[in-house]
């Protein structure tokens, strides 16, 4: 079994997109229908300009050739010499790989490279299969909670969790 992990290229955007809004079937029971409609179409044509722009770390994580997973990440708003990982996301079919925890390695190692001291990010409270990967890559839950809209009116409950990089 062959991992590659590398930088995203703007020509990744569609593969990006797909693993994105395939990620995103996790979260269908959390939005009405019609909003998660909208968010999946969304997520699908998002990532066309991210790896061009370069104000974000995209990596993408290839399976046998296959793009299955990514993480993007850049300097934390709210936590001083922080890195906070805004989005990680592996399609379905790589669930279970291996592939989410070589992405998460390779990417504390281009954080460390980067001088980042420490990491945080958040995800949904109700997610357990994402807190017990996160549990399992080192971060730990840092009691702080907070209601995020993502653009549907209502709010869903996300908790946050922090590590030292690496």
């Amino acid at each position: 079994m062959t991992i590659e992990i590398g930088l995203a290229r703007p020509s990744d955007g569609d593969a990006l997109g797909e693993i994105h809004a395939s990620a995103w079937s996790a979260y269908e029971p959390f939005f009405e229908p019609s909003f998660y409609e909208k968010a999946v179409a969304h997520r699908r044509g998002k990532w066309h300009a991210a790896p061009a722009e370069g104000t974000e770390t995209v990596l993408l994580a290839r399976l046998e050739e296959r793009p299955l997973a990514f993480s993007c990440y850049g300097a934390s708003a709210h936590r001083a010499s922080a890195a906070e990982v805004y989005d990680f996301f592996g399609h379905p079919d790589g669930w279970g790989s291996g592939i989410a925890a070589a992405l998460m390695a390779a990417t504390l190692s281009r954080m460390e490279r980067d001088g980042y001291g420490s990491v945080h990010l958040w995800t949904f409270r109700d997610t357990p299969r994402s807190r017990r990967f996160y549990t399992k890559t080192g971060f730990v839950e840092s009691r702080e909670s907070r209601r995020y809209d993502f653009g549907e009116g209502g709010l869903i409950d996300q908790v946050e969790y922090v590590r030292k990089v690496p």
